[in-house]
């Protein structure tokens, strides 16, 4: 395969290299501490958006807005067996 140029930049790295780091992040990481989800209540009681508490405390968005609508939906951000 052919790499493409456009103006000097290689193209067919830029791919490799962004799937190699999809691929990396990919999988389940450990779950988050019981003060970290306190945290993300605390903040979201606040009127902290999903986005800032995401970006404050260096968790997914996802992440932050499972744990609230668990919160809001069981009262509790304790992990289920």
């Amino acid at each position: 395969m052919k790499a493409l140029h456009h103006f000097g930049y290689n193209y067919r790295y830029q791919i490799q290299s962004a799937s190699t780091n999809i691929c990396a992040r990919m999988g389940r990481s450990q779950e988050l501490s019981e003060f970290k989800r306190g945290t993300v209540i605390g903040c979201h009681l606040c009127n902290k958006s999903i986005h800032k508490i995401s970006l404050l405390l260096n968790i997914p968005r996802s992440t932050v807005s499972g744990i609230i609508t668990k919160w809001k939906q069981l009262g509790t951000t304790a992990t289920q067996p």
